[in-house]
């Protein structure tokens, strides 16, 4: 059977053609002959040749570099691994666990080459699954601004195949929504998420709205949307966008059965929204947000850099707040600190009695973590929802409670 196999791959190898992943994974286990040349035609010449070669399906990955000494492959800050010879390419096959991402780096005579990358493992939840019905994408569809003057954007939105067509949905808003509506199988596996909880009754069938950043006269549309502390972007979301929608779907209108989700800037931005207005929006997925002072005004000479201390002054909010970040995140000399501001709201919405999530990893600003994560994410944040509601008290779980503050550990020093 073995020889088959690899006579089968062989062949495919001499035609130059791709090989899939999981043939290629196999190949790697069995150090099969042609592994090189499949490595090369599949995963690209540059990558290999700057250390970003990889593939993996369900935990199962192959990484492979060009270089003239043999190296070996540092996973997080766990001891490298070796590496084997496959022709003149040095390769390494390994299990990661699945729902989290990790960084990877080569290394040779312990120093790095090529620099650090995120690496997202997806479990099966992040899969089309055979009998798992789609839902059905629209857009994209232009929508002008009046808001913003002279600004437009495109928007989709994403209707469950298990809509009976006239009961009024749920609502789940998507900053950056460009990046999440295209071919499948996408980087970030969104969609195939969306159709795997819904029909494991793990989220409530819901539509979810994707919208780009607006495209107008300034530069940097995108950073006066989502960065800036005021109502105005969610303004722009509940009197332009959603009522675009509502034309072909009905839509819940209660803040409780609303939740928006977003990186970086787009994560401020959710958060910004649901903290101005939780009778509009009450859940929260933060992505590496961008707490930090970006956009600024008088009103908020420090922006969103001062939301840690806002959580702690103001009152409380009924909103649910699931908050991700890595160590490795950005360091910006003027904006702040993207890790330290995440740790910061983490302990404000924990020391102010917030439903709150906090998931702290190793990445850099990356999507990685998040997306790897998010069929855990969103059954966390849409857990025990009642269509029979129009409202709920979030409150914090007792085990969360009894839980330290998050604190820093000093480790990239001696």
């Amino acid at each position: 059977m073995r020889i088959l196999f690899s006579l089968i791959i062989l062949a495919n190898v001499c035609a130059a053609q791709k090989v899939s992943t999981a043939d290629l994974l196999q190949m790697a286990r069995m150090r099969a002959p042609g592994l090189e040349q499949a490595l090369r035609d599949t995963l690209g010449e540059e990558n290999i040749q700057k250390g970003t070669a990889v593939a993996g399906e369900t935990s199962d990955f192959v990484w492979a570099v060009a270089a003239e000494k043999g190296p070996s492959l540092q996973i997080n800050r766990e001891a490298p691994m070796a590496a084997f010879k496959a022709g003149s390419l040095w390769v390494v096959q390994a299990r990661l666990n699945a729902g989290t991402s990790y960084k990877y780096t080569w290394m040779v005579d312990g120093k790095p080459i090529g620099g650090a990358n995120n690496l997202a493992s997806f479990g099966p939840d992040s899969y089309a699954r055979p009998g798992v019905p789609e839902g059905k994408l629209t857009g994209p569809i232009e929508v002008p601004g009046k808001i913003y003057p002279d600004v437009k954007a495109n928007l989709w939105f994403y209707v469950p195949a298990q809509w009976d067509g006239s009961t009024p949905l749920p609502v789940q808003v998507w900053g950056d929504g460009q990046m999440y509506t295209g071919p499948r199988p996408s980087q970030y596996r969104i969609l195939e998420t969306l159709d795997n909880l819904t029909a494991q009754k793990r989220i409530p069938p819901m539509v979810n709205v994707f919208i780009q950043p607006g495209i107008g006269p300034l530069r940097n549309q995108r950073s006066i949307e989502y960065d800036t502390v005021s109502e105005t972007y969610l303004r722009r979301v509940l009197d332009e966008v959603l009522p675009v929608v509502a034309r072909t779907v009905k839509l819940r209108g209660d803040g409780y059965s609303r939740a928006m989700v977003g990186e970086s800037s787009g994560a401020i931005a959710a958060f910004n929204a649901a903290f101005h207005k939780p009778e509009e929006f009450s859940r929260v997925l933060s992505w590496i947000g961008s707490y930090a002072a970006l956009q600024t005004s008088d009103l908020h000479p420090a922006g969103g850099g001062e939301y840690p201390f806002m959580v702690r002054k103001q009152p409380k909010r009924n909103i649910r707040v699931w908050l991700q970040d890595g160590a490795e995140d950005l360091e910006n000399a003027n904006a702040g600190s993207w890790p330290m501001a995440n740790l910061h709201m983490a302990n404000s919405l924990k020391l102010k009695g917030y439903d709150y999530h906090f998931s702290f990893g190793v990445g850099t600003h990356s999507q990685a973590q998040g997306a790897a994560e998010l069929p855990e994410a969103l059954t966390w944040l849409w857990r025990d929802y009642d269509p029979a509601k129009t409202s709920q008290e979030f409150v914090q779980d007792p085990a969360e409670k009894d839980q330290p503050l998050w604190q820093v550990v000093q480790l990239n020093r001696k």
